[in-house]
């Protein structure tokens, strides 16, 4: 089934060039079909390639799904248009009243400020305050995994000695857990972040349990007893070169990276990197969308 997203997005004509199911708001209307409504905190500078990046995995679903964009008007992005965020966006004051099946909070590149000097957490910690009553079940990402865990269960992170990039190797804790299903034993999912959480801290909370981990990586995905809220401390939702990119911005600014772990054939940064994650990844967001969204809504929101 498809998403629907505004006519005029940019990231449309890049997924109808993937076979990605897409339905613009034109056909949607004529349609009477209760789609998902699915919103999208985006928290990354490069607000466009993210939009893309998540788009794909839910446009990967068999649900009909309604999509809308969310930031944070307390932050003016330096990577995104004004007119990009003013046509396809809105922010919490837009949206306090409505009703949403599901929230997605992404990833954003401030590991390594405390929470509390972001100039936009009064206004995060607003809306996942606000997700508690107006959402059915919350996906934090990565740097959004870590500051829904701080705001929610006050566990806080530590900063790594180095940074964590690369393609790692992922077991799982219990296949019977219904975001789970269909996992293979082992998977790959990347990562790339400065900051981490002890995995001591996530066993202190009885309400929270960790569903898979990696032995390099660390806690890798987490839940709250009813699911309402799911927190993956990877990145998902990233293509084959997004590493890549990330590694050449870091050279070009000086700062030295190693080579993301397991992730260029050969460890050769000239040789073109292979998409390894794809499976795990749509098979993560349709199991949430399916078990901890659909089945649990209320047909009226």
């Amino acid at each position: 089934m498809p998403i629907k997203i505004p006519d005029l997005l940019p990231a449309k004509s890049k997924l109808q060039e993937e076979n990605i199911f897409v339905m613009d708001e034109s056909r949607a209307f004529k349609q009477d079909i209760r789609p998902l409504k699915i919103l999208i905190l985006n928290l990354m500078p490069l607000k466009e390639q993210t939009e893309t990046q998540l788009l794909r995995l839910l446009g990967n679903s068999p649900l009909q799904i309604d999509v809308g964009l969310l930031h944070t008007s307390t932050h003016t992005p330096r990577n995104t248009s004004a007119e990009h965020l003013s046509q396809f966006y809105k922010s919490i004051k837009d949206v306090r009243e409505n009703k949403y099946d599901g929230l997605i909070i992404t990833g954003a590149p401030i590991e390594k400020l405390d929470y509390e000097a972001v100039n936009y957490w009064k206004e995060l910690s607003e809306i996942m305050e606000w997700s508690k009553t107006n959402v059915t079940s919350t996906l934090h990402i990565c740097w959004g995994a870590m500051a829904g865990l701080y705001y929610h269960y006050d566990i806080d992170k530590f900063i790594r000695p180095h940074k964590l990039s690369g393609i790692y190797t992922h077991t799982i804790t219990d296949p019977k857990e219904k975001i789970l299903s269909g996992f293979d034993e082992e998977y790959l999912a990347p990562h790339s972040r400065h900051a981490d959480i002890k995995r001591e801290d996530i066993l202190k909370v009885p309400s929270l349990k960790i569903l898979s981990e990696s032995e390099e990586a660390g806690v890798y995905m987490i839940a709250a007893e009813n699911g309402r809220q799911i927190f993956v401390t990877g990145h998902p939702e990233y293509d084959a070169y997004t590493l890549q990119k990330e590694f050449k911005r870091d050279l070009d600014q000086g700062l030295n990276p190693q080579l993301p772990i397991n992730y260029f054939p050969n460890n050769n940064p000239d040789i073109t990197p292979r998409l390894r994650w794809r499976s795990h990844s749509n098979m993560l967001i349709s199991n949430w969308l399916n078990y901890y969204v659909y089945q649990e809504t209320p047909y009226e929101l």
